[in-house]
């Protein structure tokens, strides 16, 4: 079965009314974009000959691009596709933010939670709503990644992997979310340690936290496999109170702080727009940082003994910290 059959299915299925509220990639209208381009239609007709007898003279000429741009697909097509893959990545971020809040809530909202539990057991309903946003962020990532291959295709350019490229710099990768990761994580703490199980899904989650190099492992439906490493950059330990900056890069919450010349206790919006991250060097990702609570709370329970020597560490450094802003404050005032 073609893939849009099979996107058009998984629109139309069971999950329809989950669906709605949602963005998704116009598959079926962006391939008639492509499909209408007479331009490009008009051009690789006049020049089909000419092709043909430069291929058989020179080989070499095939592999390389014959239309670089096309005008009439350009406007409408990378400029719709940008907007929903926009729309796509916020309301997947915002929906798993939601989930993720309800599982990992504290205080008072925990008290209310827990008893709600006591009529109603949601747990089942947080899972099976993680499991449709991870195949919804799947579907949606396949379905840009096949367009702008056909776009490709179609013009003989290289422009669909521009347009990837440029998704990848503006934070619009969808694979690469640490939402993605946040879901990862939700789905190992949930099996057992909740007291529930997995519901059956199509794909897989692991994480070795023992391992030289920590990863977690993901395969999503369409046996798309995701690795992703779980070592800060900074400190090279296992990250602890982890922290993904808007670049996608994940650190320990002392050491982005570090990094960005902020106190612990400041915490990371206290940075200048100007501070760079250290691996890519783009600067103002610190404002926007997610806290992964869900991979904090998997370290803590995969690997207890390291995350209690983390905390002792980085608590102690918050208050030495602390003292020594307070101490430089009072002789500031004092004029000494």
């Amino acid at each position: 079965m073609k893939f849009g059959e099979t996107f058009k299915e998984y629109l139309h299925g069971d999950q329809e009314w989950f669906l709605d509220k949602f963005s998704h990639v116009e598959y079926k209208r962006l391939k008639r974009v492509l499909k209408s381009c007479r331009t490009c239609q008009a051009l690789h007709g006049s020049n089909k000959k000419t092709e043909q007898i430069d291929d058989e003279e020179n080989p070499m000429l095939s592999q390389f691009c014959q239309c670089q741009s096309c005008p009439v697909c350009d406007q409408m097509f990378f400029t719709e596709l940008m907007r929903e893959a926009t729309d796509i990545a916020g309301c997947f971020s915002s929906r798993v933010r939601h989930l993720l809040h309800l599982h990992v809530a504290t205080g008072m909202q925990r008290y209310v939670l827990r008893i709600r539990q006591c009529f109603k057991n949601d747990q089942q309903d947080l899972v099976q709503e993680g499991r449709m946003l991870i195949e919804y962020i799947t579907m949606n990532a396949i379905a840009i990644r096949k367009i702008l291959k056909k776009y490709d295709k179609v013009h003989s350019s290289v422009n669909g992997k521009k347009f990837k490229s440029k998704m990848r710099a503006e934070h619009l990768e969808l694979l690469q979310s640490p939402w993605l990761i946040e879901l990862g994580a939700f789905y190992l703490n949930f099996n057992g340690s909740d007291g529930g199980e997995f519901i059956q899904f199509s794909g897989s989650f692991a994480c070795d936290l023992n391992a030289t190099e920590p990863v977690m492992t993901m395969v999503l439906p369409n046996s798309i496999k995701l690795e992703y490493d779980l070592t800060c950059a900074i400190c090279l330990e296992t990250v602890f109170n982890p922290y993904a900056l808007t670049c996608g890069h994940l650190f320990c919450k002392s050491c982005a702080c570090s990094a960005a010349s902020v106190m612990i206790f400041q915490g990371l919006k206290a940075a200048s727009p100007d501070s760079k991250c250290p691996i890519c060097r783009e600067a103002g990702v610190y404002a926007n940082a997610v806290n992964m609570l869900e991979l904090d709370l998997l370290i803590k329970r995969r690997h207890r003994d390291y995350w209690k020597e983390r905390l002792i560490a980085e608590r102690a450094e918050m208050v030495k910290q602390s003292k020594e802003y307070w101490e430089s404050q009072t002789k500031y005032v004092i004029g000494y």
